[in-house]
């Protein structure tokens, strides 16, 4: 495998698959069978997911809502998505751990990194939970920090394109696929692959992107294999 480990990145959109809202658990089960092909290969892997299928912090203000009380929501809402992905993952013959930055130790445990670090070392999957466990910090942030505190090899960022193109391929159907960029092309043209703030972490760490597209099998295994797969993005 040309990676020894790595941070997955899953948006909480990509778990809906054909729904309108919540989990679909079909996408869970294919997610699961695909994280396995590369931890049978010793892969070590951690994982960050979103939760914009259930609720989203930026939300809070249309509903009245106070911004930090409304960004804990969403962080709870990570934890609910991390526990059916670490389910999903157990039941594929996947042993794993969730980790979360809040403390809730009847569902999980709390994020102590050396105790993560351990768990890769032993093959199990981490699943990082309750963002950074501060409001105002997307789960983009987290996965950029957690990527460097565990010395991840690459973030790899799965989303339902297959790379970064000049524009939003879904609305400009003559937007062009890029193969390979660097930090600093991407923004200067201003590129939405994360947000500002994971962006520039891992661009500080020299820590490498690749955007692909999660929900094309054995896709993960390829891009691990060496395969060109989406678009990576390295200093």
């Amino acid at each position: 495998m040309k990676y020894k480990r790595v941070l997955l990145k899953l948006s909480g959109e990509a778990l809906m698959g054909e729904q309108q809202y919540g989990i679909d658990p079909n996408r869970l089960e294919q997610y699961a069978k695909e994280i396995k092909k590369v931890v049978d290969q010793e892969v070590e892997v951690a994982i960050v997911i979103g939760a914009g299928n259930i609720f989203r912090g930026m939300q809070a203000s249309k509903l009245g809502i106070d911004r930090v009380q409304g960004d804990h929501m969403g962080m709870l809402a990570t934890v609910i998505n991390g526990m059916a992905l670490q389910s999903a993952l157990e039941g594929a013959g996947v042993y794993s751990r969730l980790m979360s930055g809040i403390q809730m130790d009847q569902v999980c445990e709390p994020f102590i990194r050396r105790r993560a670090v351990r768990h890769l070392e032993k093959n199990r999957v981490v699943i990082f939970g309750a963002g950074t466990g501060n409001p105002y910090f997307t789960t983009d942030s987290a996965a950029s920090l957690r990527a460097i505190e565990i010395d991840a090899d690459v973030v790899l960022k799965g989303t339902r394109v297959d790379g970064i193109y000049t524009s939003d391929p879904e609305k400009n159907p003559d937007a062009v696929k890029i193969d390979e960029l660097t930090f600093d092309k991407a923004l200067s043209d201003n590129l939405k692959i994360m947000d500002l703030t994971a962006f520039t972490l891992c661009k500080e760490n020299k820590l490498p992107i690749i955007v692909f597209d999660m929900n094309k099998p054995d896709n993960l295994f390829q891009l691990m294999s060496g395969a060109k797969v989406g678009t990576i993005v390295t200093q």
